[in-house]
């Protein structure tokens, strides 16, 4: 299995992908919409990049989308009708809490970060642990879990068929009407709006060449060269395979403690390969998604970069090439 470089790329892309990061806040209530057609990236060719750019069509059904806004939104899919799934995923927030660990329904402190919801439908597996298929497998556990929404389906089905609108919204895009599988259909068409397409360094896989200045093609050089490219790459820039932490160092040792969040895609499997390995996370629009790692131990991307050049390169990187 190919092992991953995890975080060292992710100055570069702290720079490189505020340009998606300001296209999502400024499109919020647009619900991710791609760009129009007559966009003047959009009939041009993508470069032979080992990244590749979000589609600016992604084709969703609108209705679907605006229903699962409004599930996403409301707090009767808790268990005590506290909290929804926008609190520890704030769109405002870089679609995630901002936070070392969640606070769920159940008021007890989650044990790992909180990965950002954003383009989160690119991703291969969900959950750092990989435990998710898909979206839906991701919903599903998450609203039965007494650490995160802690509700039961049936209960979440007769709260919502109480309600005459959601009554006629569900009856308006699905003819089986309100039970789980609807639910997290509409939850989940809604998640996969929550794209960030055409973003600068979009723009620049497409053939912009002025998209990108000379600073962050530089950094985006370096990534490469070093390899970080290896793991962190493809649409989503990561998402889509699982790399040991602690690749050429053992950073769970040094940082101590080890806990069973520690043991990754382990404590899916069984399988002792899988020990302390995670998904590799998408690194896109990562400028706004502080702390980082699973343990949210790096409160900067100077100090991700820093100990992901140490742990998964054996390099101790200069204080120049953090920069970029």
């Amino acid at each position: 299995m190919i092992k991953y470089s995890y975080w060292f790329m992710l100055a570069f892309l702290g720079l490189v992908l505020c340009g998606a990061a300001y296209y999502f806040l400024d499109t919020q209530s647009d619900y991710g919409d791609v760009v129009k057609a007559g966009s003047p990236f959009l009939e041009q060719g993508v470069l032979n990049e080992p990244i590749t750019p979000i589609p600016l069509d992604l084709k969703l059904d609108s209705r679907k989308v605006l229903l699962g806004q409004r599930l996403f939104h409301d707090a009767q899919l808790s268990g005590d009708n506290r909290i929804s799934c926008a609190q520890c995923h704030n769109l405002a927030t870089g679609g995630a809490d901002g936070l070392m660990h969640p606070v769920p329904a159940s008021g007890i402190e989650g044990m790992i970060n909180t990965l950002t919801v954003f383009n989160s439908g690119f991703n291969f597996r969900l959950f750092w642990d990989g435990r998710a298929a898909t979206l839906e497998d991701q919903i599903d556990i998450k609203m039965q879990d007494s650490a995160a929404m802690g509700s039961k389906w049936t209960d979440v089905v007769a709260k919502l068929n109480g309600d005459n609108s959601y009554y006629r919204e569900f009856a308006n895009s699905y003819k089986e009407g309100i039970n789980p599988q609807t639910i997290m259909d509409a939850l989940a068409t809604y998640v996969r709006s929550l794209s960030t397409p055409n973003s600068r360094f979009d723009r620049y896989l497409r053939g912009d060449k002025h998209a990108l200045d000379s600073f962050e093609l530089a950094g985006y050089d370096l990534f490469k060269n070093l390899g970080c490219i290896s793991c962190h790459q493809g649409r989503n820039v990561g998402g889509n395979m699982y790399g040991r932490l602690g690749l050429v160092g053992e950073y769970l040792k040094h940082r101590g403690e080890i806990k069973e969040v520690d043991f990754g895609r382990y404590n899916v499997t069984k399988n002792e390969s899988d020990r302390y390995e995670f998904r590799v996370p998408s690194l896109r629009n990562v400028a706004l998604t502080s702390p980082y790692l699973h343990d949210a131990s790096a409160s900067t991307l100077e100090v991700a970069v820093t100990i992901m050049g140490k742990y998964q390169l054996g390099v101790d990187l200069r204080e120049e090439e953090v920069a970029l």
